[in-house]
């Protein structure tokens, strides 16, 4: 540091001082004018240590408590007025070598709603004094657990169709004599691409959703056409699963969003109900104004999903039937981004369902402000329940 850098270092830290020294002076001028006495500078610091996110424990060389805040019960630091032993332990090193010496204080069982990761660092105080602040990391642990289980999924999912890939390539060149050969091992590396580019598609659409990019400005968005586009494009699906698609009468409602999301979530609901029903199974789209939002409705009637499954299929790459969904060529990620689509649109996705019954998914989303609190004309309603039993689905 140069001299020049040193003395603008003081001068800052002097002009620091002056203002916080002048702060809590007319702090106190304006307490004693209201008749309240002035907080100490020990009371401003107890104030501090009790409003930490952190759990702190201050302790004598005996081990007593002698301050702590509700966080470090939280934590699990102290329990019953007692620290735990690990940090006691680590606090002991501190005062003995003066450095600081890091722990881990997660719990040692299952307790709950508890914290799953908490690290923490004892330091000495002098004087036989010295305090320990635990962190609470369970959040970035499961992130990063979130992460790696991400990473190994997709490379599973990518595995699969590049490498049949290659094994149709070989036995393509090899079969180059034999036009029959050449066309069936053609069809295959085209399904086998085709389904791998839809994959990597709807790895960046997820991507830009969680956030690696902003969403476009919202502008206002007829749901009318968004049904009428998504039903457009699922009507080869239909054709081939001779299925049934029906909705009712345009609402006239609106919400603020971007149209090809909407689009795209409602196609993948759309899909699953059609590639996962029995050939010749109803597929119905509804949609109403419940209060402020607008449900969009899309219900089968398949053999409904299993209740532990419900919360599970909004995962990426879970699939309640991973036979059936390796034959419809599907990606595991439809619903997973029509959730992360009904939460960017400030919204969320809803699913009703019953063994033996069917299913009904619901994107909910705040209507348009001029459209809330509105009586909507010439609706059938939204969350319609099948009737018919057949054959259930789990994700696209």
């Amino acid at each position: 540091m140069t001299p020049l850098e040193t003395l603008a270092l003081v001068a800052a830290t002097a002009i620091i001082g002056v203002l916080v020294g002048y702060t809590i002076a007319r702090m106190r001028d304006r307490r004693r004018e209201n008749g309240q006495a002035a907080p100490s500078v020990s009371e401003l610091l107890l104030r501090l240590v009790h409003s930490s996110h952190n759990g702190i424990v201050v302790v004598g060389s005996l081990g007593e408590i002698l301050v702590h805040n509700p966080r470090a019960d939280e934590l699990g630091l102290v329990r019953n007025d007692q620290l735990d032993g690990r940090a006691w332990h680590a606090a002991e090193q501190a005062l003995e070598t003066g450095k600081p010496v890091e722990i881990d204080l997660s719990p040692l069982g299952g307790r709950g709603r508890q914290p799953e990761a908490v690290l923490g660092e004892a330091a000495s105080l002098g004087e036989g004094f010295a305090v320990i602040e635990a962190v609470d990391h369970s959040e970035a642990v499961r992130l990063e657990a979130t992460r790696r289980d991400f990473v190994a999924n997709v490379s599973h999912e990518l595995k699969t169709p590049v490498g049949a890939m290659a094994l149709l390539t070989e036995a393509l060149l090899d079969a180059a004599d034999d036009p029959d050969e050449v066309r069936r091992f053609g069809e295959k590396l085209h399904h086998e691409s085709t389904r791998l580019g839809a994959l990597v598609t709807e790895l960046i659409a997820l991507s830009r959703l969680q956030g690696a990019e902003k969403l476009p400005e919202p502008t206002v968005v007829e749901v009318d056409a968004v049904v009428n586009e998504a039903l457009g494009r699922v009507t080869h699906a239909a054709e081939a699963g001779e299925s049934t698609v029906t909705t009712d009468s345009d609402s006239g409602l609106r919400v603020e969003g971007d149209h090809t999301l909407l689009v795209t979530a409602l196609t993948n609901l759309l899909t699953n109900a059609i590639v996962y029903s029995p050939p010749g199974s109803p597929v119905s789209v509804s949609r109403r104004l419940a209060g402020d939002l607008v449900e969009i409705s899309v219900t089968d009637r398949g053999i409904g999903i299993a209740e532990e499954d419900q919360q599970r299929v909004f995962e990426r790459f879970y699939r309640v039937d991973k036979a059936r969904s390796r034959v419809t060529g599907g990606t595991g990620l439809g619903l997973a981004i029509v959730k992360h689509v009904a939460a960017n649109h400030g919204g969320e996705v809803r699913l009703w369902s019953r063994p033996g019954t069917g299913s009904t998914f619901t994107i909910c989303i705040p209507a348009h402000q001029e459209d809330r609190y509105t009586q909507q004309r010439g609706s059938s309603g939204g969350n319609v329940r099948p009737a018919a039993a057949g054959e259930s689905r789990s994700d696209n």
